[in-house]
C-alpha cells in the first residue's frame, strides 16, 4: 500500500511541475504580459519600469526559476487590481467554490446511483426508458442555460429561492441543481452500465442461489463491484464541477473562484488568473490521487498489478 501511494505521489509532482510550465507560459502566448496589463496611455519609460518591477526584463528561463520558486511557498505575486497578494484572493473565494462543488457532487450522487441501479434491474421497462431518456437530456442540456431557467421558474415566477449571491443558504439551491443534473445524468448512465455487466456475473447467481435478501445481493456483491468505474467517472466529473463552475458562478453571480477568475481575465489580473489556474489544477490532481487511493481500499487486487 504505501508503495502504491509513493508511485502515485510522485506523478502528482510530476504532474505539478507540468503545471507550473502551463501556468507560466499560459500569460505569454500573445506576446510580452506587460503589453496587456499596462494601460494605453502609458509611454515607453512608464512600460519599461513596469516590466522591470515585474520581472519581466529579465530572461524567460530566470523569469520561470523566480516563479517556480515563490510558487512553492504560495506566492504568485500581487494583484494589480486589488493591490494584494493574489493567493490570499484565491484562497477567500476557494471556500465558495468547494462548497458548491460538494453540494453539486451530491446532488449528483443521491440522483445517479438509485437511478442506474434501479434502471439495471428493470432493464427494458417503462422506467428504465424513462431514466434513459433523461439523462440523455441531462447530458445534452448546458448548464448555463438550465441556471436560467431555474431562475426565471424558482426566482422570477414563483418568488422562492434567491437568484444571485451566497447570502442565505437557500442561495446554494440552484446552483448545485444545474451542476448536479449534469453530472447525475452521466453518472447515472454508467451506473446503469456497470451493474448490468456485474449482475450476470456468476458470483451474483451464487448469491442469489445461497438464499441471500436481493438488497444484500444488489448492494453488497454487485454494486460494490460495479464501483471501480463509477468511482472513476466520479473523480472526473467531480474535476469537471470545479471547471464547470466558472460559467455557473457567474451565471448565479455566487463568490467563488469561478467568479474571480472571469472578473481577473476581464481587468487582465495576470497573477490572480495564475494563482486560480494552479488551484484549480492543483484540486484536480488531488482528487484523483484520492480515486487512485480508493480503488485500493475497494478492491485490494490493484496494489498487485
Amino acid at each position: 500500500m504505501q508503495g502504491f501511494v509513493l508511485t502515485r505521489f510522485l506523478q502528482m509532482t510530476i504532474t505539478l511541475f507540468i503545471v507550473s510550465l502551463i501556468v507560466f507560459f499560459m500569460v505569454r502566448l500573445k506576446g510580452d504580459p506587460i503589453a496587456v496589463m499596462v494601460p494605453p496611455t502609458f509611454n515607453e519609460d512608464q512600460i519599461a519600469q513596469m516590466r522591470a518591477a515585474w520581472g519581466f526584463d529579465k530572461p524567460v528561463v530566470e523569469q520561470y526559476v523566480i516563479f517556480l520558486r515563490k510558487a512553492v511557498t504560495g506566492d504568485f505575486g500581487q494583484s494589480i487590481q486589488a493591490r494584494r497578494p493574489a493567493m490570499e484572493l484565491v484562497i477567500e473565494r476557494l471556500g465558495n467554490t468547494y462548497i458548491l462543488a460538494l453540494a453539486s457532487s451530491i446532488v449528483g450522487v443521491t440522483i445517479a446511483i438509485p437511478l442506474g441501479v434501479i434502471s439495471a434491474l428493470k432493464r427494458n421497462s417503462l422506467i428504465d426508458l424513462i431514466s434513459t431518456a433523461l439523462a440523455s437530456l441531462g447530458t445534452a442540456m448546458p448548464s448555463f442555460w438550465l441556471g436560467l431557467m431555474l431562475i426565471i421558474v424558482f426566482s422570477v415566477n414563483l418568488r422562492i429561492l434567491p437568484a444571485f449571491g451566497a447570502l442565505e443558504p437557500a442561495a446554494i439551491i440552484m446552483p448545485s441543481l444545474t451542476l448536479g443534473v449534469g453530472m447525475a445524468a452521466r453518472l447515472s448512465r454508467l451506473t446503469r452500465s456497470a451493474m448490468l455487466e456485474v449482475l450476470n456475473q456468476d458470483y451474483v447467481r451464487t448469491a442469489r442461489s445461497k438464499g441471500l435478501r436481493e438488497n444484500i445481493v444488489v448492494v453488497r456483491h454487485a454494486l460494490r463491484n460495479a464501483l471501480i468505474p463509477i468511482i472513476t467517472v466520479f473523480g472526473l466529473q467531480l474535476g469537471w464541477l470545479l471547471g464547470g463552475s466558472v460559467v455557473v458562478e457567474s451565471v448565479f453571480s455566487w463568490p467563488g473562484l469561478g467568479r474571480l477568475m472571469i472578473e481577473s481575465i476581464n481587468v487582465r489580473d495576470i497573477t490572480v488568473v495564475q494563482a486560480g489556474l494552479f488551484w484549480f489544477a492543483l484540486s484536480f490532481i488531488l482528487i484523483n490521487f484520492t480515486i487512485d487511493v480508493l480503488y485500493v481500499l475497494i478492491d485490494p487486487r490493484i496494489r498487485i498489478k
